[in-house]
């Protein structure tokens, strides 16, 4: 059975989210949540968060034991990027991005 959850329009880039994801893509919750535990990026608290909630998800909605679970799928997907615009040199603007991430973790039981 497959378990997930999401967290959508984090101030993450997506770019910045996709090395820490990888760190722990198909390992067991355990270790997963002690990787980005003491991981010091600023995605991987996000992505913690994230990792936990699914499995309160897949606790309480559908009894499964966390120890049985891994990460089968983590990604973070580029959500929308909001513009905004800072004083720049001889009376121009220079556009500053703000990124943002929409986070997602499927857990599965292993065989």
């Amino acid at each position: 059975m497959e378990v997930r959850a999401i967290a959508k329009y984090v101030r993450v880039p997506a770019t910045k989210v996709k090395p820490v994801a990888d760190l722990v893509r198909g390992k067991s919750v355990a270790e997963a949540q002690a990787i980005l535990r003491f991981t010091p990026r600023r995605a991987a608290a996000h992505l913690l968060k994230v990792l936990n909630s699914a499995v309160a998800n897949a606790q309480n909605n559908h009894d499964l034991l966390s120890e049985n679970l891994y990460v089968k799928e983590i990604y973070g997907h580029q959500g929308p990027v909001m513009k905004r615009y800072k004083a720049g040199a001889r009376g121009g603007v220079s556009p500053r991005l703000r990124r943002t991430s929409h986070l997602g973790v499927v857990l599965s039981e292993r065989e």
